[in-house]
């Protein structure tokens, strides 16, 4: 499941360790980032298990969301090595997102 991120450097150091990483970010007042985190787990379970899940609370963190140029509620990032690779943000959809993720990962971690 999601690793709760507490702090920059922790964050930093999962992107650089991780071959891939999605970065959900969100905060507590946000409603639709409660429904939508435990689809976006679900997904990432089943059809992405290589996929490191790292959960930012952007109002508690407001460094690490500013670093990566995250202004919205909820937003997706997903890193391969280390760089930033998709950015969904506001309404996402969990399909189009699944379709956004299939060929990087495949191409990385499939033979």
């Amino acid at each position: 499941m999601f690793i709760e991120i507490e702090t920059f450097e922790e964050f930093t150091q999962l992107k650089e360790k991780e071959p891939a990483l999605l970065g959900y970010f969100s905060t507590e007042a946000c409603n639709v980032c409660k429904v939508l985190k435990p689809k976006v787990a679900e997904l990432i379970k089943a059809e992405f298990p290589k996929i490191k899940m790292a959960y930012v609370k952007s109002d508690v963190l407001p460094e690490v969301a500013a670093q990566h140029q995250v202004f919205a509620a909820p937003t997706i990032l997903i890193f391969l090595d280390g760089r930033e690779y998709i950015r969904k943000s506001r309404n996402i959809g969990i399909s189009e997102l699944h379709r956004e993720i299939e060929r990087p990962y495949s191409m990385m971690f499939e033979e």
